[in-house]
């Protein structure tokens, strides 16, 4: 059972790392709600081990990422209140260890690679970074439909992570070394890593970037359209969320795409707003991808479904 401490001490750590998704995780039903907290808390932890200001030999970061992993598995007792609320959580949600493992597996990932050739490297570590994280949210979730859901969850996942690495291009490469946007996609707008190194936005940058927004955004239409699946009580927070983070992208666009000189960030004004905005329009409509589109005032892609053909229909007020 997962305790009022744990549960506190893992909001914590969501509130001063993660306002963005805060906003949203404030909405979810608390069956969901506080799960969420201590999930986030542990990426976070796993998160710092590689990404510490001050970080150890590349050995001692991989012996404390497998004792995380262990800790969570319930392979060892865990000596942090939030791992032990993890592998909790893990044994009552039925969470399978290969997302755990998968998971774990991207972020010791972070600690070997910091350069990407092509999307395809990429994915391999978007498929532990976030699409395990979707799976295991998900999980918590606990949709009628978990199946149908799963790889719209996955695809929503990826899209917030893409949205935070063309958002924090800036600080991966200047405070960790690390570059994610795929070198051959730079060199096919006549740019490279070496622009990234120097923190030059080249037209070439500027345009690749671009290309990586209309990409992401692709994933955002297939993530919020798989929303119906969900139970009632978190449809509202998922589109939150999802309009939130790409809201990132009006900012990006407004920087000319320039996110080597500037880390983009959203007030908390904004932030609100926004939520109020999408609250509003999600009274009075029973379809995702509708209220997703009127809110951020982004076009839908082109070549993309709007609807799955097997969706639920959903009620046309929030519950």
């Amino acid at each position: 059972m997962i305790s009022s401490d744990q549960i506190r001490r893992s909001k914590a750590v969501q509130r001063h790392t993660g306002r963005t998704f805060h906003v949203a995780t404030r909405l979810l039903p608390e069956r969901v709600r506080y799960p969420t907290y201590v999930l986030y808390a542990f990426f976070r932890t796993a998160d710092e081990v590689v990404d510490d200001d001050d970080p150890g030999p590349p050995a001692e970061r991989r012996r404390e990422l497998e004792r995380i992993r262990a800790a969570v598995l319930g392979e060892r007792e865990a000596d942090d209140p939030v791992l032990a609320a993890v592998s909790d959580l893990r044994e009552r949600h039925d969470i399978p260890h290969e997302e755990i493992d998968t998971f774990v597996d991207s972020m010791l990932m972070d600690i070997e690679t910091d350069r990407y050739r092509t999307h395809e490297e990429l994915s391999t570590y978007l498929r532990g970074s976030s699409a395990a994280v979707g799976h295991m949210m998900t999980e918590v979730m606990d949709p009628p439909r978990k199946e149908a859901a799963r790889p719209h969850a996955a695809a929503l996942g990826e899209a917030f992570q893409l949205t935070n690495f063309l958002r924090d291009v800036r600080e991966d490469v200047r405070d960790y070394d690390r570059i994610y946007l795929p070198e051959r996609v730079l060199e096919a707008h006549g740019s490279s890593h070496a622009d990234v190194e120097s923190l030059t936005p080249t037209e070439g940058f500027r345009a690749a970037v671009r290309d990586e927004l209309r990409r992401t955004e692709r994933r955002y239409h297939h993530g919020v359209a798989g929303i119906r699946y969900l139970p009632a009580g978190c449809r509202l927070p998922v589109l939150v969320a999802a309009v939130l983070y790409v809201d990132q992208h009006r900012l990006i666009r407004e920087l000319n795409y320039d996110v080597l000189s500037t880390r983009p960030t959203l007030t908390m004004r904004r932030r609100l707003s926004l939520a109020a905005r999408t609250w509003l329009r999600w009274r009075f409509s029973d379809d995702p991808l509708a209220t997703f589109y009127r809110v951020t005032g982004l076009d839908a892609p082109d070549g993309v479904g709007d609807r799955p053909a097997d969706a639920p229909r959903m009620p046309n007020a929030p519950s």
